[in-house]
């Protein structure tokens, strides 16, 4: 029955039902949807039965300020000696978990325990929002339809399997279990890690870690290869040359004077040097595996991170904070997104958080301006706009 909900779920088209309007009619149109989709109609009908809207849940979308925070910031408030102790003692307890990870999907036991500690804490705080009501919710608000109401499908699909309680908690965007996964992830790539012929991702270790490795398999994850390394940059280095736009053999940035701090360059391989807090900070090189990252948090700051953490994890050392320039305050940040929108430049939305968008547009102006091209916003440019 699985494999023909997941035939299902890869050839059914995404929801239609129209967003907004009266949300009794909009659970209609969604349950009409599900059977479309394949889910027996006595299951169905049970599905969306008293669901309701979640006022919390709007609020919280409304609200992820804490990804205006600088890298620096950000990880130091993440990463603790605990936190690094646990996932470390972790990796040893769940070895033979970790093993398969690594054998069956290539996955790195840094990368998932990274985002196990962050997600959820190591399972410990998984989100008490009832994911139904959460979904539904988001599906029916205007802003991402065309992502939750798939996502509502595949629970009503996991629903139907006898594998979703109406009682499931977890995040406000609807994530479920350890490493928080949305439910169409569950029902096309969910693992059985433990055997007993369930995908519990809110109880089982071993389910949890070997569906996210298979998730990030999924997404693209290079088998044996790194994803991130602390670097140390000359002087003289051309900072336009920095970004996730400008890739290069991990040769050619030898010749130009990049030096590891953790061990060889991964030969071979094409990379980029990503500045989070510019020149003065922080320096790394990233690899085809680190932007597969970003299919499982869109954050720039949060993915860089996890992506460090999971270094640290497998023996790094702690990254050279240098003395970065200050960060914008959220009205200044604002107030440059709107004048680099202004210069032509695509920002995404004008939101006061630096993402790669505008860390784009900030080089292209500062390579104008004949500023140092680092990427790095600063009131210095943002007086010169």
């Amino acid at each position: 029955m699985r494999a023909a909900f997941l035939a299902l779920a890869l050839a059914t088209p995404a929801a239609a039902a129209p967003c907004g309007g009266d949300f009794g009619d909009f659970l209609m149109a969604m349950e009409g949807e599900a059977i479309a989709a394949g889910v027996p109609a006595d299951k169905a009908t049970a599905f969306f039965k008293g669901a309701r809207q979640d006022p919390k849940v709007l609020k919280a979308d409304r609200a992820q300020g804490v990804f205006r925070k600088t890298f620096l910031d950000f990880s130091q408030s993440l990463i603790s000696k605990q936190r690094l102790s646990t996932a470390r003692s972790k990796s040893e307890a769940l070895d033979d978990i970790f093993t398969r990870a690594e054998a069956e999907y290539g996955v790195s036991r840094g990368i998932l325990l990274a985002f196990w500690a962050f997600e959820t804490d190591f399972g410990q705080v998984q989100g008490d929002f009832n994911t139904r009501n959460a979904l539904l919710t988001l599906a029916h608000d205007c802003r991402r339809p065309e992502i939750f109401q798939p996502q509502v499908l595949a629970a009503a699909q996991l629903f139907a399997l006898d594998d979703f309680a109406l009682d499931t908690t977890g995040a406000w965007a609807g994530e479920i279990g350890m490493v928080q996964m949305l439910p169409k992830d569950i029902l096309e790539r969910g693992q059985d890690g433990d055997g007993d012929g369930l995908i519990l991702l809110k109880t089982s270790q071993a389910d949890a870690i070997l569906s996210g490795a298979k998730m990030l398999q999924h997404h693209g994850w290079r088998a044996g290869e790194p994803w991130l390394a602390e670097v140390a940059l000359p002087d003289s280095f051309d900072w336009a040359l920095t970004g996730l736009d400008t890739e290069k053999p991990t040769e050619d940035w030898t010749a130009l004077g990049v030096t590891p701090r953790n061990g060889p360059l991964a030969p071979g391989l094409g990379a980029s040097i990503l500045l989070p807090q510019g020149r003065k900070g922080p320096a790394f090189l990233v690899y085809p595996n680190y932007r597969v990252l970003f299919e499982w948090n869109q954050s720039f700051v949060y993915v860089t991170t996890a992506a460090y953490f999971g270094t640290r994890i497998e023996g790094a050392q702690p990254y050279a904070a240098g003395s970065p320039d200050p960060a914008l305050a959220v009205d200044q940040m604002t107030a440059l997104q709107e004048k680099l929108a202004a210069h032509g430049h695509d920002v995404g939305k004008i939101d006061g958080i630096l993402g790669a968008g505008t860390r784009t547009a900030v080089q292209k102006e500062q390579i104008r301006l004949g500023l140092p091209a680092d990427g790095w916003p600063t009131r210095g440019l943002l007086d010169a706009l």
